[in-house]
């Protein structure tokens, strides 16, 4: 396996189409008014695809990367019989992220914030001397604590004190990899809103969530992957979302793959679900605002508790700004579905009797979200359908084995003093 050569690749402002040269860690255009992301603009228009055992980089030619990581593996497709079969559809594609070495795909935190964690740090400096900060509900930290203590990069993790059983690992990490969290009742924002106080320090710097290019673009390989196995781009994508970040990815990836020329010119219909009762994007959607709509604080946290798929319990998510979900879903002519618990669990159940293997419950979401579109007409059963199922095999990896879990330093209450804050996530990363 050859090493790759850093990406070339420029920037542009959704907002203004203005494109300019990334810099280091860009996570927006300085010259724009308004909230926008940003884009990679690959100088490759036809992605050549490398072997499997590049893991994640087998997409490096869409990936805004320096280097390469150990330990990465790529979302792998396939083409659905006993599940396809039980729904009465003909064409159904899954594309698996997690554990599952039978399928080829060995994402060992069992979970598609693997495909973030690859690219983002990827990203990253190679001599970079500040400490990364990651703010998430479950997943996305324990994938990017497995990334970061594997390859020797200093990492602050702040969560949700309710999701630390999310934590757990094969072994005891590196302690280059440190975690603080807020206390009981709090939720996403709550641990975002900690993670800004401790980036006050100049020791620290940002990942970025869905401002960064590297996030958004490690999640479009799940339709990379969909399009380069099938020939085609789908007709529909479904996904269960709490940001809608890896749905901005697929329309991003889309057009990349529109461009490239070999696999179709149409553009896939965003098909993406929330976990009831915790809905804000489907509400703004349904109701036709741009804008989110009052959401109460102490709601959001009751109603975070109460869905099974923490993960996708974002109360600030990615959805008004230029080129966010609003603007994908439009694009995309899209629908957003909601689901309840026992439907999702239903659906897992459903998944892994037909295909065999567990899958989290926003998976569950995302194949409830489908037999939602199909029994109400709203997907032809003839029709190229991709599921994105974004987390599963847990059961199988964890079977038999003691698991580690990583233990945060701190735990601090909701209303944090931002002095005590910076003076104790400083202490923790003191020579």
């Amino acid at each position: 396996m050859e090493k790759i050569e850093p990406t070339s690749y420029t920037l542009k402002c959704v907002a203004t189409g203005r494109e300019f040269t990334d810099k280091g860690w860009m996570l927006e255009d300085p010259e724009c008014q308004t909230p926008s992301l940003i884009r990679s603009e690959y100088a490759k228009k036809q992605i050549d695809v490398k072997s499997a055992d590049y893991g994640l980089y087998r997409f490096a030619d869409w990936l805004p990367i320096n280097h390469m990581l150990e330990g990465s593996s790529a979302p792998v497709t396939f083409k659905s019989e006993a599940l396809a079969k039980e729904l009465g559809m003909t064409n159904l594609w899954i594309t698996f992220n997690g554990y599952w070495p039978a399928k080829g795909v060995r994402m060992t935190t069992c979970s598609f914030k693997e495909t973030e964690a690859f690219s983002v740090c990827g990203r990253a400096r190679e001599d970079e001397e500040r400490v990364l900060v990651v703010a998430s509900a479950g997943n996305t930290a324990r994938a990017f604590a497995k990334v970061c203590s594997d390859n020797n990069i200093k990492l602050l993790l702040s969560v949700p004190e309710e999701n630390l059983n999310a934590l757990w690992f094969e072994e005891p990490l590196n302690p280059c990899v440190k975690l603080i969290a807020c206390e009981n009742g709090g939720d996403y924002f709550d641990a975002i809103y900690l993670s800004t106080l401790a980036l006050k320090s100049k020791k620290f710097y940002n990942e970025g969530g869905a401002k960064n290019v590297a996030r958004r673009d490690g999640m479009s390989t799940t339709m990379l992957s969909a399009a380069t196995t099938i020939g085609r781009i789908p007709d529909y994508y479904f996904q269960a979302v709490g940001s809608g970040t890896g749905a901005i990815a697929a329309w991003e990836a889309n057009m990349r793959l529109i461009e490239d020329g070999r696999f179709g010119n149409h553009i896939a219909k965003l098909m993406v679900a929330q976990n009831a009762p915790f809905v804000p994007m489907f509400d703004a959607w349904r109701a036709g605002s741009r804008e989110m709509l009052p959401y109460e604080a102490d709601k959001a946290r009751r109603d975070a508790e109460i869905i099974n798929a923490k993960v996708l319990s974002n109360r600030k998510p990615p959805f008004s700004l230029a080129g966010g979900l609003y603007d994908a879903l439009k694009a995309t002519n899209g629908e957003m579905f909601a689901v309840t618990n026992p439907q999702a669990r239903k659906a897992c159940k459903l998944f892994e009797q037909t295909e065999g293997v567990d899958i989290y419950s926003a998976s569950g979401v995302a194949l409830a979200a489908l037999q939602k579109a199909l029994s109400e007409g709203k997907v032809e059963k003839d029709a190229c359908v991709m599921l994105n199922i974004t987390g599963g095999g847990e059961h199988h990896l964890q079977e038999g084995k003691q698991l580690w879990y990583l233990k945060p330093e701190h735990i601090f209450p909701l209303t944090p003093d931002p002095d005590d804050v910076v003076a104790k996530v400083e202490a923790m990363f003191a020579e």
